[in-house]
């Protein structure tokens, strides 16, 4: 399954794939969303070069870390390769852009990261907030209760 869909980030263009049933998002649009770079792949090449654990990431992977591939999407000239990463991997890249762009997001990812620190020490508060998704998605309260039983 290899469906190209596009994803908004702050009104950018956030060209995205599926491989092995996993969202994958282009590197160079994500750059250029938080940098406005005219040259998106010349500052992902100067990322590498500042940010030497970056750098053996993308070239070694890991045990538990995917490096970015260069996977079809769709451009203005049909589909071409281009390197993308997981959401991981975009997660980890975010953190070494040093731009004020990149901030509110930086900012977003602790935030979520002490939240489920938080709900690993009390799971409780992982089932309430479980309880408020499924609410604002519209499901009904006798849904979520039968489906919160199950959890």
């Amino acid at each position: 399954m290899t469906d190209t869909k596009i994803a908004i980030f702050k009104n950018k263009e956030i060209r995205k794939t599926i491989h092995k049933n996993e969202w994958w998002f282009s590197v160079n649009d994500v750059i250029q969303a938080l940098t406005d770079s005219n040259d998106p792949a010349q500052y992902f090449k100067r990322i590498k070069m500042r940010d030497e654990e970056l750098q053996k990431l993308i070239e070694e992977g890991g045990v538990q870390f995917v490096p970015p591939l260069m996977l079809d999407i769709e451009t203005v000239g049909g589909k071409q390769k281009a390197y993308c990463w997981n959401t991981e991997g975009i997660f980890r890249l975010v953190q070494s852009i040093p731009s004020p762009k990149a901030e509110p997001f930086k900012r977003w990812l602790a935030r979520v990261g002490y939240e489920r620190v938080q709900e690993i020490e009390n799971p409780e508060l992982a089932m309430k907030r479980t309880r408020m998704l499924y609410k604002l998605k519209g499901y009904p309260k006798d849904w979520i209760e039968k489906r919160m039983r199950g959890i």
